[in-house]
């Protein structure tokens, strides 16, 4: 029996896990905290490849400046000299034109297509949590704010994608949490959501159930291959299998960079809490003009926002959750935000093309999977299903052929 080490117990190596466990082979899954303690654990939980969209976009030129002067924006730079942040920002920016948006979504796009078939098959093949159907209820104060909205959806729409919408007249009557300063919504259909936390820990038990090991509070110092691919512990421990994955997130680069992944990712951190409402919440609020997504979980209601760039190591930030509550005052009513539960901060991985990164590093039989950005729920079982694939086949699918690590 083949033998494979997957280092990181988020989406993707969870997921890649899974799937080489369907070719036949042994896992062992090694993570540093516990699994789902990074980016996957307190996101959105939104299964949406309608809004799997690049990150960097034109309007990031007009809207950055601005945010850089603004306390309570959603981006956020801390004001410092960072050599290695300001190169990536400076990478970022590069690509906020319209053509490497097109680019960036052309690439999205196979994978955006296959997103929730992939959840289907792990829900099939045992992993005992459950993914809904919207419909997302989207909010604005008025028209002129929707227009965004309307270009991303039509840019998706444009690359192939199905991203059926409509507007409706009574936003309250879907989202009784939108206060009457919302006078323009509609309703996105065709998406899903779930409560990552329960998700990812379900996965977990899948995975443990089907014969893998999952190590916990072990740190990976350095992945080598000469052929077999050798994993260093941080106590010195050193461990070999037929193949290595490093599904590591914003922590990525410490190990993969060394084996010729130079492609930056920087963590732009999100932040998320939950809170008690007036009334049952039943389907995600998204709020594009405060940047803030919003779902039902476990009774509560989890506000998540924020696109903050610091270390993936740095301290929980205070001021980012009082930023959302401001931004969240403005469209929310029966929401009780000073009672807030559950702030979280996770990084999430991001490359300056938006354009993951999955498939083989330079050392033989060592590969990454990473890289989402914001996408990492919806797209990692994906990922981790074509990355399996790639291990055991030697082909590449055309649909993570343009996440080429080696670009």
């Amino acid at each position: 029996m083949s033998e494979a080490l997957v280092i990181g117990a988020g989406i993707a190596g969870l997921s890649t896990a899974w799937h080489l466990q369907e070719h036949g082979y042994d896992v062992t899954i090694i993570e540093r905290t516990g699994v789902a303690a990074g980016s996957s654990w307190g996101n959105a939980g939104w299964l949406a490849p309608g809004k799997a969209i690049p990150l960097a976009h034109p309007s990031l030129w007009k809207y950055g400046p601005k945010a850089l002067l603004d306390p309570d924006a959603a981006l956020h730079v801390p004001r410092r000299i960072d050599p290695r942040l300001w190169s990536f920002l400076a990478q970022f920016m590069a690509h906020s034109t319209d053509r490497a948006w097109n680019r960036t979504m052309a690439a999205l796009t196979p994978i955006d297509k296959l997103a929730l078939d992939a959840f289907d098959e792990l829900n099939v093949g045992g992993v005992q949590a459950w993914t809904r159907q919207g419909p997302f209820v989207v909010g604005f104060e008025n028209e002129s704010q929707s227009m965004g909205f309307h270009d991303e959806v039509a840019g998706a729409v444009r690359h192939g994608q199905e991203v059926p919408f409509e507007r409706i007249e009574d936003p309250q009557a879907f989202a009784p949490q939108l206060s009457d300063a919302v006078k323009v919504a509609y309703r996105l259909e065709g998406q899903r959501f779930l409560e990552p936390g329960p998700y990812l820990e379900s996965l977990g038990q899948a995975v443990t159930e089907r014969g893998a090991q999952i190590r916990t509070g072990v740190e990976v110092a350095e992945v080598s291959s000469t052929g077999r691919p050798t994993v260093l512990l941080s106590t010195g421990e050193r461990l070999t299998a037929d193949s290595v994955v490093i599904a590591t997130g914003a922590w990525l680069p410490h190990l993969a960079r060394p084996l010729g992944v130079k492609v930056p990712v920087q963590a732009g951190r999100g932040y998320s809490f939950t809170v008690e409402t007036d009334q049952p919440a039943q389907y995600p609020v998204y709020l594009p003009d405060q940047r803030l997504a919003c779902t039902p979980y476990q009774g509560r209601f989890r506000i998540a926002g924020t696109m903050e760039f610091r270390g993936p190591d740095e301290p929980f930030q205070p001021r980012r959750i009082q930023a959302m509550v401001t931004q969240a005052q403005k469209l929310l009513t029966g929401v009780d935000l000073e009672n807030r539960q559950d702030e979280w901060v996770g990084s999430r991985p991001v490359t300056p093309d938006g354009i993951p990164l999955v498939g083989a590093t330079q050392a033989p039989n060592v590969y990454v999977a990473g890289g989402h950005g914001m996408w990492g729920m919806i797209l990692g079982p994906a990922s981790g299903k074509l990355l399996a694939e790639r291990i055991v086949t030697g082909s590449t699918h055309s649909a993570i052929a343009p996440f080429d690590p080696l670009r």
